[in-house]
């Protein structure tokens, strides 16, 4: 049973960078186990209402709360410990170390090891257990070994997204997952991705609409800072105004 209190919201949040308003008012709530997809133009600001949510920058105004919990002005780190994880649009990896161990990377704070210098990695059997599991469920477990710096853009973007969801954060945010894949990749990411969220909150930002529409239970569109409307994927898409501000003019049969 679904908690009632929202896993994300958003309250007439601002950000300014100097004389200059990118996100202008935003409000957004996200239930529990949904998933949501921001969507919008180029410039629009997306990414700078991702870097507010997870930390990265610090809101002008207003109040992003997570599980009930006010994140802004914390950290990332300490958000991420709150349970919301993030990916980017860039792969963030170490190119250097197996699939492996970056993974056990991920897990290791969640499994209660934080700063204990003292413990040797060979011997934490719940981490490597736990990073193994991941592995299987993202479906790089053949490539084990293989550093993260080899593997196909695709697997790479794969192992990205195992990270985000390695340590049983609640809430996941995914920035543009599908980018750069042909469709063939692109399916296999977003079959992924609906596996590895069940039961969890999902917010992604995403340009194909064939993944947009694929995934989400509810889309907003976001227009010069401000949410211009927040609905099923079929009433997005028929929306006139989304139409003419991002999908396109409506057709006429």
């Amino acid at each position: 049973m679904h908690s009632s209190t929202p896993a994300l919201k958003l309250i007439d949040v601002k950000k300014s960078f100097g004389k200059t308003e990118i996100i202008r008012g935003v409000e957004l709530e996200i239930p529990e186990g949904e998933r949501h997809a921001i969507i919008g133009p180029n410039g629009a600001g997306k990414s700078t209402l991702f870097n507010l949510i997870s930390g990265r920058f610090g809101v002008s105004a207003g109040s992003i709360q997570l599980n009930g919990k006010e994140i802004s002005g914390k950290k990332p780190f300490e958000i991420n410990r709150m349970g919301l994880s993030r990916s980017f649009q860039i792969n963030n990896l170490f190119v250097n170390l197996s699939v492996f161990e970056n993974l056990r990377c991920a897990v290791l704070w969640s499994e209660g090891y934080k700063y204990s210098f003292w413990h040797r990695l060979e011997a934490l059997k719940n981490a490597r257990e736990k990073a193994e599991s991941v592995m299987e469920r993202i479906g790089l477990a053949r490539r084990r070994d293989t550093k993260a710096g080899l593997l196909t853009y695709a697997e790479q973007r794969a192992l990205e997204i195992g990270l985000t969801i390695a340590g049983d954060a609640q809430v996941i945010l995914l920035d543009e997952p599908t980018a750069g894949m042909s469709r063939s990749e692109s399916d296999h990411a977003v079959n992924l991705i609906r596996e590895v969220t069940k039961n969890k909150s999902l917010v992604m930002v995403e340009h194909d609409m064939n993944v947009v529409f694929g995934l989400a239970d509810k889309i907003s569109v976001l227009v010069y800072g401000q949410v211009i409307a927040s609905d099923t994927p079929q009433r997005i898409r028929e929306n006139t105004k989304v139409q003419e501000a991002y999908l396109g003019a409506p057709t006429h049969a």
